[in-house]
């Protein structure tokens, strides 16, 4: 009996070592056949194999979470066909009642423009009561870059000047405004300024559409203009590197300044915070007499009277030629000459204007 018990105990333990080492491990050799003893591999190292780490918690986890990841995945996530999808069609249809099926390159909405036209008008003529001189400087055909300050905290200075140009000239151009990032992630803001012309500012966009031959209207101030306090008004800040004469020379155009007096006073900026606007996504988070201490309400703006002028066109090809975009020293040079032209244009229209409401 006492042999029978040995013998089943080898056994046991000779089937325990072939399912830990696999059906071709080789018996390890008895102490009978005069070899060293040997009890084999380690229980861990016969399970993980050689190159892997022993089985821990960690691992059994991920290997549950795997398991539950496979079988639920398809059911949580799989996209089903919403309730009520007659509702969410017609919805659709609803709000794609004043919008076109086809927009242009750029985003730009023919029927969103026809039918936000009362709007603007009102703005235009009965709120801002915009007078504009110098509408002779603007080309009847052709390419142009209008050279503008910047302000109002919200591009209403870029709508009034496309819908200026679109109702008061000759030949009803359409200008392209370059409008700064941030406004294209504002909701509801960005979607229809993009629908109504505004293009994203940057040099391969602009390019693009002087190529075209279209207008384009910059704001080199570019987000220091809007942020401007009040006590800086009309005060033209730094126009960046000189980056719109580069562009007019690279395209061969003309450059048309334009001065806009009025706008600075729509938002009246006290005080802003930079800390608070990182936070939201924002350039600046403005204080105003009115926001945010009246909420939505406080961004309604101030009905000023406006005056747009257009300065007569300057042309540095002709003398400088497109290889001189590169000369940083006469870009800058010229940069600043626009730049001394629109303050002087600025300055001419404040000392006309008696009144800031009444004009």
């Amino acid at each position: 009996p006492t042999a029978r018990a040995a013998s089943r105990t080898a056994a046991r333990a000779a089937s325990h070592r072939e399912e830990l080492l696999g059906a071709d491990a080789t018996p390890a050799p008895s102490p009978a056949d005069g070899a060293p003893q040997d009890y084999g591999p380690s229980v861990d190292s016969a399970r993980t194999g050689p190159t892997e780490a022993a089985p821990g918690f960690g691992s059994e986890f991920r290997m549950m979470e795997r398991w539950v990841r496979d079988r639920l995945q398809p059911v949580l996530f799989e996209r089903r066909q919403p309730p009520f999808s007659f509702l969410w069609k017609w919805w659709r249809r609803f709000a794609m009642r004043d919008r076109s099926d086809v927009v242009d390159e750029f985003g730009r909405d023919p029927v969103y423009c026809k039918k936000t036209e009362p709007l603007l008008d009102f703005l235009y003529r009965s709120y801002f009561r915009i007078e504009v001189s110098g509408l002779e400087h603007i080309p009847l055909a052709g390419r142009g870059l209008i050279v503008a300050n910047h302000s109002g905290m919200l591009p209403y200075d870029g709508i009034m000047l496309l819908h200026a140009l679109r109702t008061e000239h000759p030949r009803h151009r359409e200008v392209r405004p370059l409008t700064e990032d941030f406004v294209f992630y504002l909701p509801y803001l960005g979607t229809a300024v993009n629908r109504l012309g505004g293009v994203r500012a940057c040099p391969e966009n602009a390019e693009r559409l002087l190529r075209q031959d279209q207008l384009i209207a910059v704001f080199p101030e570019g987000i220091k203009g809007i942020g401007k306090l009040y006590r800086e008004r009309y005060q033209l800040q730094r126009f960046g590197r000189g980056g719109f004469v580069k562009l007019a020379l690279r395209c061969d155009s003309p450059i048309i300044p334009a001065a806009i007096v009025g706008a600075e006073e729509i938002h009246p900026v006290l005080a802003r915070f930079t800390w608070l606007a990182k936070n939201l996504g924002l350039p600046h988070f403005p204080i105003t007499p009115t926001f945010p201490l009246l909420g939505p309400v406080g961004l309604v703006p101030l009905p000023t009277k406006w005056f747009i002028r257009f300065g007569a066109p300057v042309y540095f090809n002709s003398e400088y030629g497109a290889e001189a975009a590169d000369d940083r020293i006469l870009v800058n040079r010229l940069s600043e000459n626009v730049r001394s032209s629109i303050q002087e244009m600025i300055d001419s229209l404040l000392k006309q204007r008696k009144s800031i409401l009444f004009g």
